[in-house]
């Protein structure tokens, strides 16, 4: 009787408490989402590969997966993050939210590794404040020497503000020049394929927390997580598997 309980006890480490009520196994859960995040395909894509692997489950209920548990891995990614580099490269791409056009924020270091994102429905100095004030929150961050931003008008007035009240190192540089943006340019182009194939979002928190999942899976596959090889898809699943406390 005390083996069978022991067992028991096991079976719901394993599982997590952040999974307890859920009808699929946290392996199954965490598979589906690490895939949703990483891969351009849709809801409906998804169930049926998971129909193909003897999973039964319906879109909808991956869809709340995803909002659910997105955001989350984002958050716990955070502190296991390289630290990147002092020269920002800052810039805006276009996302559809309820048939609207909003602004995504979005910085990345010298080398390509992702900074931090912000979701915004302006695109102004306020906008790029906030924006700012988000990344250099972030453990793996630090107050830039250059900030590398395109021609919007909103940056050097926004910077400017920073520095005077002591957010920004007074130092740090803007530079507006757009070749120099390239690989920030290039780097939503990565975004914008995995938004594709579900044509939008239906609000600003579904956007905002699927965003999330979809930055945090890039970090992880940039080789930004310490220890983690960006290639290496096992030692991904098992550190994603750890972030929440189960077996992998």
């Amino acid at each position: 009787m005390r083996g069978g309980a022991d067992r028991g006890c096991r079976a719901a480490v394993t599982q997590g408490v952040w999974f307890k009520g859920r009808q699929f196994t946290a392996e199954v859960i965490l598979w589906a989402v690490r895939w949703y995040l990483m891969f351009p395909i849709s809801y409906r894509d998804l169930e049926l590969m998971l129909q193909d692997r003897g999973v039964d489950v319906d879109h909808t209920t991956i869809f709340r997966w995803i909002q659910a548990y997105a955001p989350e891995l984002e958050k716990r990614i955070r502190p296991h993050l390289r630290a990147s580099n002092g020269s920002w490269r800052v810039d805006e791409t276009y996302i559809r939210v309820k048939g609207r056009w909003m602004y995504l924020y979005r910085a990345v270091d010298s080398r390509g590794a992702t900074i931090d994102f912000l979701l915004s429905a302006a695109r102004d100095a306020a906008a790029a404040k906030r924006f700012f004030r988000k990344a250099l929150g972030q453990p793996h961050t630090a107050n830039p020497r250059t900030i590398t931003v395109d021609k919007n008008p909103a940056y050097p007035p926004a910077v400017a503000e920073m520095k005077r009240d002591g957010e920004l190192w007074r130092f740090a540089r803007v530079r507006q020049a757009k070749f120099l943006n390239n690989v920030v340019e290039q780097d939503h182009r990565r975004v914008k394929r995995l938004v594709r194939p579900g044509l939008g979002f239906g609000g600003f928190r579904t956007a905002r927390r699927t965003l999330a999942g979809y930055e945090a899976m890039a970090m992880v596959r940039k080789g930004q997580v310490r220890g983690i090889g960006g290639r290496d898809m096992r030692a991904q699943a098992g550190f994603v598997a750890k972030l929440f406390q189960i077996a992998a």
